[in-house]
């Protein structure tokens, strides 16, 4: 039995045996609703959830952790971790408890450093609930160690479609119960790509290249069936993690004389290929469309990026207001700046922003108080976290579906013309993609 488990049983018999003395009736009031209206609970009844409860005593921290790449893939972890700081900063005190965020966990965009990231958190019996991870890969690993511990996890980023569903009913080959995530589940980006390449762009025939991590394959694997789903064909190559010399495989694709490239990959080896595909007859003219992972300034600023395509999260929420804080996206940026005396240079800035939002929004909806102290019952946070619908975010609004996805399915495509600019918000947007709609050319 595992030693999460046996503590949730010890932790039930405890309670079973010390409630009576601590309650003298059956049920007990549990703070004010929003509405202001009297409720009873059953606070022993409240104790014997399946997964377990987490008790906060009295003057002591809701515990969450955030787990995201913090030494690797650019700046995607180290924003996300801002952002979820600021977050939890914004929301404040929950029923008169402080929120504790710990120090971020690297995760290492690999299966096992989300292995080893979900085992210090699942070795903390205070935390309620994570953060993270940044990649895809991470996820994978992490999920399953997070899911046995009967905590819920909630990604900004993570995008593979094996981490939720098919989005047709169909669990992914990776869910686990407990996993959510604001960020768009990739069918969505294939879809967006697909569909820009072959009806804005004209192209037919593509070339696609990824290095076998589960968000860059994923992201590959659904663009061709997208893509020829709309008329086109697709030729699916790999690369390996780590790669430099991209010269030969990018001959081997010119062989099929494609006329587009897409790179579903991370920036260290999309660098490679974008600085060599010039080098290649029958490719110096093929149109290069990057996934929205390139969104970094190591990729940006390359001389050899004009002219690209990248497809995006939808990047401008200037004026959309997070509902649990009161914040926009411009109070964000702005803060965001102040405090870190620069820009912010992750596309998923008001992703993770929202991830921390919806679950401190959750646990306040299921945290009990009994005197001082606070009851959090873990399955009652999953099922909240479920349960989020119409959730005013930066990002928009937010809903999630039976296997944890909760984003917009809003896409951009943005066009880099000119390599000194960098600043994501500057980028012009020629495609919109709004899940369920047709796409429309931007300006």
């Amino acid at each position: 039995m595992p030693k999460t488990r046996r503590f949730h049983l010890s932790l039930t018999l405890w309670l079973s045996l010390l409630l009576p003395l601590l309650l003298s009736g059956a049920c007990v009031p549990p703070a004010a609703s929003d509405a202001g209206a009297a409720q009873t609970f059953d606070l022993r009844q409240f104790m014997v959830g399946p997964l377990g409860t987490v008790v906060v005593g009295p003057g002591e921290d809701i515990h969450i952790r955030s787990m995201a790449v913090l030494t690797s893939v650019g700046d995607l972890g180290s924003s996300m971790q801002r952002a979820v700081t600021m977050a939890v900063a914004d929301y404040g005190p929950i029923k008169g408890h402080n929120v504790n965020l710990g120090a971020g966990l690297d995760s290492l965009c690999t299966p096992e450093g989300g292995a080893a990231a979900a085992d210090t958190v699942t070795g903390d019996r205070r935390v309620v609930g994570v953060l993270g991870t940044s990649c895809s890969a991470a996820a994978v690993a992490a999920s399953p160690i997070i899911s046995e511990a009967g905590l819920v996890m909630v990604s900004p980023t993570n995008t593979a479609p094996s981490l939720t569903s098919d989005l047709r009913g169909n669990a992914g080959s990776n869910y686990h119960p407990g996993y959510f995530r604001t960020s768009n589940n990739d069918l969505h980006e294939a879809e967006a790509v697909a569909e820009f390449a072959y009806d804005e762009l004209g192209l037919r025939s593509m070339a696609v290249i990824h290095d076998g991590d589960p968000y860059t394959s994923g992201l590959a694997g659904a663009f061709a069936v997208a893509f020829e789903e709309h008329g086109g064909s697709a030729a699916v190559a790999t690369v390996n993690k780590g790669d430099t010399e991209m010269v030969p495989i990018l001959a081997e694709l010119a062989a099929g004389s494609p006329d587009g490239l897409f790179l579903p990959l991370f920036p260290a080896e999309a660098a490679h290929v974008i600085q060599q595909v010039g080098q290649v007859a029958g490719l110096a003219e093929a149109t290069v469309i990057g996934g929205a992972a390139l969104l970094d300034f190591s990729v940006l600023n390359l001389p050899e990026s004009e002219g690209i395509y990248f497809s995006a999260p939808e990047l401008h929420f200037e004026h959309n207001v997070n509902e649990a804080t009161g914040k926009s996206g411009r109070d964000l940026h702005a803060a965001y700046e102040e405090i870190y005396n620069e820009a912010p240079t992750s596309a998923y800035l008001a992703h993770a922003y929202d991830a921390a939002t919806i679950l401190l929004r959750a646990i306040e909806e299921v945290a009990v108080v009994s005197g001082d102290a606070l009851y959090i019952d873990r399955a009652r946070l999953r099922a909240a976290l479920t349960a989020t619908h119409e959730f005013e975010g930066m990002v928009g609004t937010l809903a999630c579906d039976e296997f944890g996805d909760c984003g917009t399915g809003h896409l951009h495509i943005v066009h880099h013309n000119d390599a000194a600019i960098t600043d994501l918000e500057s980028l012009p947007i020629v495609y919109f993609h709004r899940h369920g709609e047709h796409g429309e050319s931007g300006h």
